[in-house]
């Protein structure tokens, strides 16, 4: 059992804790004892017990947890929180970080229960299933009131600090483009357990705490396409979640939006059509007055690929009209930075993927292709899904020589994609391949793509 140096650290910040550690441990567990009577408990702890605490033991019972925090509060002068003592993983409830938080404060709890439960491997929270009403009740919240971001205090946090999140988000984003989800999603969430809910409850100036939480949602939303990536679903639609309330705080209407545009994203892959087009709505209508044409082409291209998912080809292609209307209002630079990406070569490969899921073959291989050229290897895993959108199609118009070797070019590209998204991919176009059984083209295409580290995986 490892020592729990976050708890000793907090009791030499209170005094209680001095070179005479026996002397420091007897009146800790006095204060705590004394904190139990004042909640009518008739509890006493001794020097062994805070031993115990500081040594990695974590109280079963919630009311000793809720004694050591006031105790500790109290000679600090504010409150402490479970996670700042190593408490945040001791009671996990399943629900955690499903419900919208009402303040920043609650954010940061959640965020710091839910970080822990990730690190821990919390089978509750890291394996458990999304939760469609969540959606629409985060979505709800969104649109009907804002958060407003707390009082303003003396700047223990200030731009050098918003700045250096934003840095970490860019490199661990970088490192998520082109090795997938699962190569450093691991190190980010270890990051945000040790550094984002302590920042979060810092205090700051007005301008400051608006840059903050801004970037707080942008970082905790990467942490949410991480674990969509590698297959956390319900682990990811909390940290969504999470991500929009923070976006709410710092009033950043296209960044929350941005966030439901992704939760419709991952309504889609799971098969959560009508959430999924719902969510892409509830984006476009919390950001009509602001006029941003990308962001508005990429709302509309989400909810396309919703409706193409059950065939509905006439609103499809009502939404992607306005999708292409707005994009080609655009022009390059317009738009907060992180939309930067969505530019031509993306926008033909969203388009490549409403067109295969119609049955449009001709539509899906123009299309995927164009985006197939374009690729600047920047975006390695979108890279991949472009190419194996464009295998599938020529697979789907009869072209079984163009889409093996496809394929195979696709393959490829995965090698060092760690990436259960690429996967299904894979999975998606094997289910295209007993049509062209007995193809000798086939045959020697299937012995080229055991090799791949991809193609075993699609079993799984």
């Amino acid at each position: 059992m490892a020592a729990n140096e976050q708890l000793s650290a907090l009791l030499r910040e209170a005094g209680f804790l001095d070179r005479n550690g026996d002397v420091g441990r007897k009146r800790f567990a006095r204060a705590v004892t004394a904190m139990a009577a004042r909640r009518g408990l008739k509890r006493e702890y001794t020097h062994t017990y805070v031993s115990r605490w500081i040594n990695g033991t974590v109280p079963r019972d919630e009311e000793a947890r809720a004694c050591i925090l006031q105790a500790l509060g109290e000679r600090l002068g504010r409150e402490v929180h479970p996670d700042e003592v190593g408490f945040a993983g001791a009671s996990v409830s399943p629900d955690v970080g499903l419900s919208y938080p009402d303040d920043v404060a609650d954010s940061a709890s959640t965020l710091a229960t839910l970080l822990q439960a990730d690190l821990d491997q919390a089978g509750s929270v890291v394996a458990s299933p999304v939760n469609p009403a969540a959606w629409s009740d985060a979505s709800l919240s969104w649109l009907v009131g804002a958060r407003s971001a707390r009082d303003e205090g003396p700047g223990t946090v200030g731009a050098s600090d918003v700045e250096r999140i934003r840095q970490t988000r860019l490199t661990f984003a970088m490192l998520d483009n082109r090795f997938g989800g699962g190569h450093t999603r691991r190190a980010l969430i270890s990051y945000l357990r040790d550094d984002l809910p302590k920042t979060l409850r810092a205090s700051a100036s007005s301008v400051v705490q608006q840059e903050l939480f801004a970037a707080s949602a942008e970082i905790t939303q990467l942490a949410a396409w991480s674990s969509y990536d590698v297959g956390h679903h319900g682990l990811a639609q909390r940290y969504f979640i999470q991500a929009l309330a923070l976006a709410d705080a710092a009033e950043d209407r296209s960044l929350a939006a941005s966030i439901l545009d992704a939760m419709s994203h991952q309504a889609t892959y799971l098969g959560k059509f009508r959430e999924a087009a719902n969510l892409a709505r509830a984006a476009a209508l919390g950001t009509n007055s602001l006029g941003v044409p990308v962001l508005s082409a990429h709302f509309r291209v989400m909810e396309a690929r919703a409706l193409a998912r059950v065939g509905d080809s006439t609103g499809c292609d009502a939404a992607l009209s306005e999708a292409t209307t707005q994009f080609e209002r655009h022009s390059t630079g317009d738009g907060p930075e992180w939309i930067q990406y969505f530019d031509e070569v993306e926008f033909a490969a969203e388009l490549g993927h409403c067109h295969r899921d119609l049955g449009r073959p001709s539509d899906a291989i123009r299309w995927a292709a164009q985006a197939v050229e374009g690729a600047t290897g920047e975006y390695l895993r979108s890279d991949f899904f472009a190419t194996m959108v464009l295998a599938q199609a020529q697979l789907d118009a009869g072209e079984v020589e163009s889409g093996c070797e496809t394929a195979l070019r696709a393959l490829d590209l995965g090698e060092e994609l760690q990436s259960t998204r690429c996967a299904s991919y894979v999975g998606e176009l094997r289910q295209r391949l007993p049509r062209f059984r007995g193809s000798q083209v086939l045959a020697d295409f299937v012995e080229q793509a055991r090799t791949r580290r991809l193609w075993p995986q699609a079993d799984q």
